[in-house]
C-alpha cells in the first residue's frame, strides 16, 4: 500500500507521462490487460485513458484493471488514470519514504 507522501510524488511524474494505452469502444479485453502488465513492468508508472467511446467511464474500469495487473492505483484526473506497480527486474522509481 502506497502512503501520502508516495502517492503525491507518484502524481507529480505523472504530470509529465503521456498516456501510452488507450481504452475504447472494446473495452478491457486480455490484449489490454497483457500491454498494461507489460508497461507497468518495463516502466512501474503509466497513464492509462479511456476514450469517450467506451462504455463505461474511468472511475469504473481503474479499479477493475488495478485489481488484475496487481498494481496501485495512484489517481484517476478526467479520463485519464496512473497505475503504479514495482517491476520485479530492476528499481526503476525510488519512493520516498
Amino acid at each position: 500500500m502506497l502512503t501520502g507522501k508516495q502517492k503525491r510524488f507518484l502524481r507529480a511524474l505523472g504530470t509529465e507521462l503521456d498516456p501510452i494505452v488507450q481504452i475504447g469502444k472494446g473495452g478491457v479485453n486480455a490484449n489490454v490487460i497483457t500491454q498494461i502488465d507489460e508497461a507497468l513492468e518495463a516502466r512501474e508508472l503509466i497513464k492509462v485513458r479511456v476514450l469517450t467511446n467506451s462504455e463505461d467511464g474511468p472511475k469504473e474500469i481503474a479499479p477493475q484493471i488495478a485489481e488484475q495487473v496487481q498494481s496501485q492505483l495512484v489517481q484517476i484526473v478526467g479520463r485519464n488514470f496512473l497505475l503504479y506497480r514495482k517491476s520485479t527486474k530492476k528499481d526503476i522509481i525510488e519512493l520516498p519514504k
